[in-house]
């Protein structure tokens, strides 16, 4: 689906995600899913509302995975 967004997570990226990255990502997947690269003036609020509880989740789920035995810091 997403193919420019990249794992976040050890070890594929050394060193932990950080906002601007996970932003991104998220930034893609809602461009991908909405079919717009840029929405329009009316669509604004709810694309921007939509990367940032994506971005949420993303950072959540980071913070609590556990990559082959080693916890991952907890944000």
């Amino acid at each position: 689906m997403c193919r420019s967004i990249k794992t976040l997570r050890p070890p594929a990226l050394a060193e932990e995600a950080t906002e601007e990255e996970i932003r991104a990502a998220a930034l893609q997947y809602v461009r991908k899913v909405s079919g717009f690269r840029a929405p329009a003036a009316h669509n604004q609020e709810v694309f921007e509302r939509a990367v940032e509880a994506i971005a949420g989740a993303t950072a959540e789920l980071l913070g609590g995975l556990e990559v082959r035995g080693q916890v991952v810091r907890r944000g």
